[in-house]
């Protein structure tokens, strides 16, 4: 059984849920507190009854996604996003506000120079999306969140013209460049503030978000959208044939010069409107310091494309010329104006309803042909079985998303008999491709390679002792496996191995010192360093240093004591003969001994010379002659050595 989320409650094992602060038809958003980096967050839950729906889906990701890629004062800054229980969400910055439409109910109409400080913030937001090739497509004031004032910033209080500070949000149907996701049948966006090339089915551009900007202008200056109407149909009419009334109608305080602003920015045609962002600002800081200057001038006749029932049909509306300046208007020119316009309006509703029976009823001989390319296949389906029209449907492979219309035969428009097929051209979507094998390739060309069979590429960095950095260690999925065009892989990219702390080795014996280095993940290289004044093997020195950190498998140079090539011999004349061997046995020397009869006991068993003396290479041989008394000594011309030891007694050669 499908729950829905409580307070408390913990998203993804991140996110703890501490209130509901909106809720919409997609979607409800939640005050939370982000349990890793202790701060609170905005964030998004898609409703669980659309979590299985590709395209709400969709647009789930693609807000995220453009968001995420705009670092802008104005743009409400996105954190992460990801999957929970079978639904997507958006975790975001969290803004204490208001949403702007909430300012206009409350305090509308605003007074213009703070009209126009809100919406140039809208417009620099825009233009940062519009540089990076992103269009917004359902810029309104419930997507712009006010924030409060902080208290430690009476800078921002913004109630009577102060500075106010705001952030555009929502970029659930943002796309890049001037592609559309308008469908047959179906308005993506909120009808009163779509342009008329939106509410078209036309591909968009930035021009179509300055239009929408224009609306919350103009909404912000009277209170009120300049279209209404009882159904989303009815507000597209209008916004596609009826000019505005002029905002100073609604609020007399409205400038001629930011009146023209406001009219040029609701220009039919995007052509005629402004540029880009830029300029719409430029005008902005004019009409503020010009206020009583100028005048805008409006379009004459015109041909305009209204939608009507299967399609659209041309209607030659007739526009009244709008030149507004500073002088006051003539009462005759006005009253004829009303006179006009009555009958003007009924024109075009006559007009649209002629051509509307038209099309529904496709004469007395056949059938007109709906356009349903774009609409998916049950949609598509519906509209031809409701003209009376069978449909047969083909497949073919397409970047379009799977069960999307890609064409039709007969085409739109076309007179066809009662009871005719249409072949409908279903996208079977982007088909599959096989995952190359990547690893230890670089990350640039690895991306290239998959974008150029049609994935979409994330990357993700780690640690790897064996792979270099910036080379790919693997793909998710793995290389063989094979995936639908369009779906993502991921690349783990190499920031080579690990860096981990150096332990402290130094003063420890050579083979305690190599256990606790390569137990740590390095190499060990060894220098010997003669010490008489130190144990041999003892670490003298380490390189790097106890504490730094180091690449994991790198190699830590140790110094260690040994002893050295040549020592000092003892010098042992006078000793005797057992003093003489004990101390050049235990400084590492061996030891030979002669004796040499003497004719006084007092030098019996006493050392009378030794050869060598001062240095020597240890265990090389030492010469002791040592005092005989005993006039019965066998003589032994021979001699005798004894190993460096201190226990060993020297052998004796005697006198010969």
């Amino acid at each position: 059984m499908i729950t829905e989320p409580q307070r408390d409650q913990v998203v993804d094992g991140r996110y703890k849920l501490i209130e509901r602060i909106g809720s919409g038809g997609m979607a409800d958003v939640w005050v939370a507190e982000d349990l890793q980096l202790g701060r609170r967050v905005a964030l998004k839950l898609l409703h669980r009854r659309f979590a299985a729906d590709a395209e709400f889906v969709e647009r789930f990701r693609r807000e995220a996604s453009a968001a995420g890629g705009l670092q802008h004062p104005n743009v409400v800054q996105v954190y992460d996003r990801g999957e929970w229980e079978g639904t997507s969400y958006i975790a975001m910055e969290y803004l204490p506000g208001r949403p702007l439409k909430r300012i206009v109910q409350e305090e509308a109409p605003l007074a213009s120079d703070r009209a126009i400080d809100l919406i140039a913030q809208v417009l620099r937001a825009a233009r940062f999306a519009h540089k990076r090739g992103i269009i917004h497509r359902d810029l309104k004031p419930h997507n712009v969140i006010v924030q409060d004032p902080s208290p430690a910033d009476p800078s921002l209080r913004g109630s009577k013209g102060e500075r106010e500070t705001l952030k555009v949000t929502d970029f659930g149907i943002a796309r890049a460049g001037a592609s559309d996701m308008t469908e047959t049948g179906s308005i993506m966006g909120t009808a009163q503030y779509l342009s008329p090339e939106q509410a078209q089915g036309h591909p968009v551009s930035a021009a179509s978000d300055l239009y929408s900007v224009g609306i919350m202008l103009y909404e912000l200056l009277t209170g009120t959208v300049p279209f209404e109407g009882e159904s989303a149909v009815t507000i597209a009419l209008k916004q596609v044939s009826e000019p505005p009334v002029p905002p100073s109608h609604r609020n007399p305080a409205v400038s001629p010069a930011l009146e023209s602003v406001v009219l040029r920015a609701l220009e039919k045609d995007p052509a005629r409107r402004f540029a880009d962002a830029d300029e719409f600002l430029q005008a902005l800081d004019a009409a503020r310091s010009a206020p009583g200057v100028a005048a805008y001038g409006g379009p004459g006749d015109a041909t305009q494309t209204i939608p009507v029932t299967g399609g659209f049909a041309a209607v030659p509306v007739v526009q009244e010329e709008a030149v507004y300046t500073s002088t006051p208007a003539d009462p005759l020119a006005e009253e004829r104006r009303r006179r006009w316009w009555p009958a003007a309006l009924a024109g075009l509703l006559v007009a649209a309803a002629v051509v509307a029976l038209v099309l529904l009823l496709g004469g007395s001989n056949g059938v007109t042909v709906p356009n349903v390319v774009r609409a998916s296949e049950s949609d598509a389906k519906v509209a031809l079985s409701q003209r009376g029209l069978e449909s047969d449907v083909t497949r073919r492979t397409s970047d379009r998303p799977e069960g999307t219309v890609i064409g039709q035969d007969p085409s739109a428009g076309e007179e066809v008999d009662e009871g005719s097929t249409v072949t409908l051209v279903v996208s079977d979507g982007p088909g599959e491709a096989r995952i190359p094998d990547l690893v230890g390739q670089g990350a640039t060309t690895a991306t290239r390679t998959l974008e150029g069979l049609g994935f979409e590429v994330t990357r993700r960095e780690q640690p790897s002792d064996d792979i270099t950095t910036n080379r790919v260690i693997q793909t998710v999925p793995g290389a063989g496996e094979r995936l639908e065009r369009g779906e993502e892989v991921v690349i783990v990219v190499s920031t080579g191995a690990e860096r981990v702390e150096v332990p402290g080795v130094v003063d420890q014996d050579r083979d305690a010192a190599e256990t606790a280095l390569e137990d740590a993940g390095f190499k060990v290289r060894v220098r010997e360093q003669e010490r008489e004044d130190r144990d041999p093997g003892t670490v003298l020195a380490q390189d790097p240093a106890a504490g730094t950190q180091a690449r994991r498998g790198s190699t830590v140079t140790l110094t260690v004591a040994k002893e050295p090539e040549e020592a000092e011999i003892p010098r042992v004349t006078g000793r005797t003969r057992e003093e003489a061997t004990e101390a050049l046995s235990g400084a590492g020397f061996t030891v030979r001994t002669r004796e040499q009869e003497v004719d006084s006991p007092d030098e019996d068993g006493v050392v009378l010379s030794q050869d060598p003396t001062g240095r020597a290479p240890k265990g090389s041989r030492v010469t002791i002659t040592v005092g005989a008394f005993d006039p019965q000594l066998d003589p032994d011309p021979g001699g005798t050595e004894t190993t460096p030891s201190a226990t060993t007694p020297a052998e004796t050669v005697p006198p010969g």
